[in-house]
């Protein structure tokens, strides 16, 4: 899933702001993936978070996630596409309270 985040007002981002915004989105995705998954019925967990630009920053959230075969009946892509959205939930905020320490 690809978005564009809105423009929220801050300055161009450093090299630093993207790594820890990508560090947020990966932590919020695996939290809560891991929220509704024991971790020893995941088989394969693999979540990638890039951005490309700096302003407007574009941010590629890919989740790719292989359950037990015990969990079969798990619906894994309905649990990917929420783990996705928690990260771009992540990321907003962050872009926001980065937003308002530019203002002060």
């Amino acid at each position: 899933m690809n978005t564009i985040l809105e423009e929220i007002g801050i300055a161009e981002l450093t090299a630093e702001q993207l790594e820890e915004l990508c560090e947020k989105g990966e932590q919020a995705a695996r939290t809560y993936i891991l929220s509704k998954v024991q971790e020893r019925r995941i088989s394969t967990l693999d979540i990638t978070v890039d951005t490309e630009g700096s302003k407007p920053v574009t941010v590629n959230v890919e989740i790719e996630i292989t359950l037990s075969p015990l969990m079969r009946s798990f619906d894994v892509d309905k649990l990917a596409k929420e783990a996705t959205e928690k990260a771009f939930q992540a990321i907003s905020e962050y872009l926001r309270e980065l937003s308002c320490k530019s203002t002060k």
